[in-house]
């Protein structure tokens, strides 16, 4: 009776506290990080596909800072093309202007205005963020569009003065004036669709994410538009 009491008792005995205390004990030796070879392999199976991710998102985000660095600085090339042509047609003009005025002595009004807006357009210099700045933009094409067309009223007198339209220095210097123009019609549209590359690019979601993580480094760009004026009668052109 006794014996089966005993056995009894044995059998139906909860576990007690003490028996769970290892398995509980390796728990929080990994928690606490105690340096153990448990600890180590339990942080790296969890820290080892997070590594992976990490790895790959910036992977990702190099390329496309890149991506944007590269496009930007062919917009930068583009424009500096637009440069070279501005500066040559600035120097084109006076020796155009001495030229007239030597032949055409009723211009003076015409060779002034030149004058003026040469002088107004060749003060106006675009960089950096300039060319995100709508209002800047606006400036810097008008007035390159009334230069553009002074230069266009300037050759038209030539039909009224034989005498500088039979001018070979006028002829040479209007020969290079319209070719100028037209060099910079098209580094005008190369600069634009460089332009559009890039803006297309920083308005992808990629674009913009990566713009923000990075402090808006990148900024949309400013197209030079064609006014209306130039839109009309296009570059100057010479008819000799």
């Amino acid at each position: 009776m006794n014996a089966e009491l005993t056995i009894s008792t044995h059998v139906q005995r909860p576990y007690s506290t003490d028996e769970h205390r290892p398995a509980r004990a390796d728990v929080t030796a990994c928690a606490s990080g105690d340096g153990s070879p448990q600890t180590l392999a339990f942080y790296m199976r969890i820290s080892f596909p997070l590594l992976i991710v990490l790895a790959l998102v910036s992977a990702v985000g190099c390329k496309k800072y890149d991506t944007l660095v590269e496009k930007n600085a062919v917009c930068d090339e583009k424009w500096a093309n637009i440069d070279a042509e501005l500066q040559r047609r600035y120097d084109l003009i006076p020796n155009l202007v001495a030229t007239v005025k030597a032949s055409a002595h009723h211009e003076e009004e015409t060779l002034t205005k030149i004058a003026e807006a040469r002088a107004s357009a060749s003060q106006i210099k675009l960089s950096g963020d300039d060319f995100s700045d709508p209002a800047k933009m606006a400036a810097f094409q008008k007035a390159q569009s009334e230069l553009g067309g002074a230069l266009s009223r300037l050759l038209v007198t030539q039909e009224a003065y034989p005498d500088l339209k039979a001018n070979a220095q006028f002829h040479d210097l209007a020969v290079s004036l319209e070719a100028t123009e037209n060099r910079l019609l098209r580094a005008r549209q190369e600069y634009n669709a460089a332009v559009k590359d890039y803006n297309a690019e920083l308005a992808k979601v990629s674009g913009k994410v990566l713009n923000k993580a990075t402090g808006k480094p990148f900024k949309p760009r400013v197209y030079w538009t064609a006014s209306d004026e130039a839109k009309t009668s296009g570059a100057p052109k010479v008819e000799l």
